[in-house]
């Protein structure tokens, strides 16, 4: 069984919509606890779930998609998949277009 903050954490990452993408920060604050952003990561890492729970549109604060349980090069597949411009290096290309503040 999963912490009420893991719980907190999945929600939060169900809403961000497809196409989108969040930070490990952000989602951290969604969820009230903004000094979390490890703990966020963390919950994220064990995310039984991987389609209901999009972990995939989670990402570093500098643009980077960060790890997936799955690797970076799916992770990266996915988001373009979604629409989310991925350059060659693991970076969102104009990441700002494509960030949400609130999850």
């Amino acid at each position: 069984m999963s912490s009420l903050f893991t719980q907190a954490v999945y929600t939060a990452t169900r809403r961000i919509p497809r196409g989108r993408v969040t930070t490990y920060a952000l989602l951290a604050r969604a969820v009230a606890h903004p000094g979390a952003v490890r703990a966020v990561g963390n919950a994220l890492h064990r995310n039984p779930t991987p389609g209901p729970v999009p972990c995939h549109r989670v990402v570093s604060s500098s643009g980077d998609i960060g790890g997936y349980v799955y690797g970076r090069r799916r992770k990266a597949e996915l988001l373009r998949a979604e629409g989310v411009p991925v350059d060659s290096i693991g970076k969102i290309i104009e990441f700002p277009n494509f960030l949400i503040s609130n999850s």
